[in-house]
């Protein structure tokens, strides 16, 4: 690797003083570094990246913030094949490989080839209203279709490869990825899925019946979320998210699409990092540890 950009997220490195760091640390290794990120507009919905500059000649970007930044530069980066070194600025910053007080051992690992390129799935959601296809997004963590804001139970069919597998009430559906099984999905009640893992996990939220178990089908698998006609739900009330953005209002009958992306985000990994480590760490024991 040789040539590496910089993106951070400005709400967390405010002056730009961790993003210096290390671009110069990178470029006293022998590397060659370029900041793009767009200073001011860490909010903004087209995200935070200088669009102009990112270049698929890049061997690496270096993403300074949380697990945030991470799923939002994914989006970017997958589709150009580039790897993401995270940095964690944030709080739990599951994703993100290294501490800010391991930059300099993390440059080093770099530098003598010490590291690891691991492919994580995405996955991709075709929207359909009017049985019409009206646009797609994709995503590293989850697809989830919820409430909006303050309105009632909503309804759901969920199908895989246009079979009926069962119908819920309550308030929505997650398919995460593997990857982002220790998010939304583990908040709801599903389970905890290795990250290397061919899968695709369908957990309802606050279902409103006996059963409120996830199902876990294949990534080759085709999942599709059908919103149904309820006397107390208002089209503006059902909204589909990729990855906690680009919100999409639902009708009734409309369809999301669910299957894995031909996009792969590629997350490095320095040392010697263990799944399971990380998981204990982050997270406090998932089971019983000697």
């Amino acid at each position: 690797m040789k040539k590496f950009c910089i993106i951070s997220n400005t709400s967390k490195d405010t002056d730009g003083r961790v993003a210096g760091e290390v671009c110069e640390r990178l470029e006293r290794e022998g590397f060659l570094c370029e900041d793009i990120t767009m200073y001011g507009s860490i909010y903004q919905e087209d995200g935070y990246i200088d669009k102009e500059k990112l270049k698929d000649d890049f061997d690496c970007a270096i993403v300074l913030g949380g697990d945030g930044t991470i799923i939002r530069s994914a989006k970017e980066l997958a589709p150009l094949d580039i790897p993401i070194l995270g940095i964690n600025l944030g709080t739990l910053g599951y994703l993100a490989e290294v501490e800010y007080n391991r930059i300099k051992e993390a440059i080093t690992c770099i530098r003598k080839e010490d590291y690891r390129i691991e492919e994580r799935m995405m996955l991709m959601g075709g929207i359909y209203s009017g049985g019409e296809y009206i646009g797609c997004d994709i995503a590293l963590n989850d697809v989830v279709v919820s409430r909006n804001g303050y309105s009632r139970i909503i309804s759901t069919n969920i199908y895989v490869n246009d079979e009926m597998v069962a119908k819920y009430m309550g308030d929505g559906i997650i398919v995460s990825t593997p990857t982002g099984s220790t998010g939304y999905n583990l908040s709801a009640g599903g389970p905890i899925v290795k990250p290397n893992t061919s899968v695709m996990i369908i957990t309802p939220i606050c279902s409103h019946g006996i059963s409120n178990r996830s199902i876990v089908v294949s990534d080759k698998d085709e999942v599709v979320i059908e919103i149904l006609e309820s006397r107390k739900v208002k089209e503006e009330e059902v909204i589909v998210t990729f990855d906690g953005r680009s919100g999409t209002k639902l009708g009734q009958h409309d369809r999301i699409v669910i299957q894995r992306a031909k996009e792969k985000t590629k997350l490095m990994v320095v040392g010697d990092r263990k799944y399971f480590d990380v998981l204990s760490a982050k997270f406090g024991n998932v089971g019983v540890r000697r």
